[in-house]
Formats: C-alpha cells, sequence, structure tokens
C-alpha cells in the first residue's frame, strides 16, 4: 500500500469523519465558530463574506448550536443530527486549520 495522502484523500477523511464521528462534528462546529467575527457571533448571521466561518444558510442555527454547546456542554440527540448533516459542508475550512501532518498520519491509520 502506498503511504502518498492525496489532498483528495484527505479531504474524503475529513468529510466521512465530519459525517459519522459525533466528535469530530463537535469539534469542527466549535472551531468554524471561532472563525465568526465577534459581530456574526453576536448577531447569528454572516455579515461579511471573508471565506471563514459559518455560511449565510447555515450561519444563525449554527452560531446558537455552537453557543448552547460551549454553555451547557450537550446537545439534545435532535440538534447533533443537525450538527452532523450541516459539518461535512466545511470540509476545506476543517482541512485549513488542522494540522497537515496529523492529517496525513490519521489518513495512513485509518487505510489500514
Amino acid at each position: 500500500m502506498s503511504k502518498k495522502v492525496t489532498k483528495g484523500a484527505i479531504a474524503e477523511f475529513v468529510r466521512n469523519q465530519l459525517k459519522q464521528n459525533e466528535k469530530w462534528a463537535l469539534n469542527a462546529m466549535l472551531k468554524i465558530y471561532e472563525y465568526q467575527t465577534a459581530d456574526e457571533q453576536a448577531m447569528g448571521c454572516t455579515c461579511k463574506y471573508n471565506g471563514v466561518g459559518f455560511s449565510g444558510a447555515h450561519s444563525e442555527i449554527m452560531s446558537s448550536l455552537s453557543e448552547q454547546y460551549l454553555r451547557k456542554g450537550w446537545m439534545s440527540p435532535k440538534q447533533m443530527k443537525i450538527v452532523m448533516k450541516t459539518m461535512y459542508h466545511y470540509t476545506r475550512q476543517i482541512i485549513q486549520v488542522s494540522n497537515p501532518e496529523k492529517l496525513i498520519q490519521m489518513v495512513i491509520k485509518n487505510r489500514k
């Protein structure tokens, strides 16, 4: 088996983790929330197109869920389903803010 890991393989791995792994999805949600501007966090909307943070379509609900998780430390099963269904849209941003060497090692380990 080749040790070469392509960008596509990394994206596929991250996308699958975001769709299937609650811990990944929650951590990703919080990371993307961090990239919302302070104004966007306060208003629960996407006010500036800067290529980071939640999209306009997801901003209100995902900001609300992020704030709730930060306050309470838990999600209802219905809320978790929303998080799991939404976060794979942010694969590119998650890859950009992740440690590339660590991601490559996780992809290689996952192949075994």
